[in-house]
């Protein structure tokens, strides 16, 4: 029911955004948004002019956080290579070299038991459903999540290294100035 909603509660699937203003609206938009799309798609979904659109994503396009695709008519992207930078940054922030140091071996060693388990590299080299029915104790969908908990551990360990070496370059650089 429209209207029933308190200011603390979620907010709506159909407006996630609603109550932002247009800027958190556009950024928000561009998060979800998987392809490239016109400024005056954007504009629509957040209910703004596209001048204004045009405006956010410019900046939006300065910053990195979309990529600006030039044509007839121009379209933007979220850039991925963006939010992966600033989620290393932050690890590298909130997190000790110690504790990253530590993270990246509880990873590692997750990772040894799914290649050990699986007797495979990667994920990707494992025939999930071949494996479930030659198997007496995991079923396909305990395959599946098996084999998706490997891939984000692998993609986790990495970004939790590429931390520790960031953090440990800025120690090193500190120590020499």
């Amino acid at each position: 029911m429209a209207g029933t909603e308190s200011p603390d509660d979620p907010p709506s699937f159909e407006e996630p955004f609603s109550g932002d203003d247009v800027e958190q609206r556009i950024y928000g938009t561009i998060l979800q948004t998987r392809e490239p799309t016109t400024v005056s798609a954007i504009a629509e979904q957040v209910d703004c002019d596209p001048k204004t659109a045009r405006k956010y994503l410019g900046w939006f396009d300065d910053l990195g956080i979309v990529t600006r695709h030039d044509g007839h008519p121009t379209t933007y992207e979220r850039n991925d290579a963006y939010f992966e930078w600033r989620r290393i940054n932050q690890l590298a922030a909130e997190h000790s070299v110690k504790e990253l140091q530590d993270r990246v071996r509880e990873l590692t060693t997750r990772i040894a038991e799914y290649e050990e388990t699986y007797d495979a590299a990667s994920p990707a080299a494992v025939d999930a459903v071949a494996f479930a029915e030659s198997s007496d104790e995991r079923t396909i969908d305990e395959v599946y999540s098996d084999l998706a908990d490997w891939a984000t551990a692998r993609e986790d360990r990495e970004r939790h290294e590429r931390a520790r070496q960031q953090r440990t370059g800025g120690e090193r650089e500190q120590a020499s100035g």
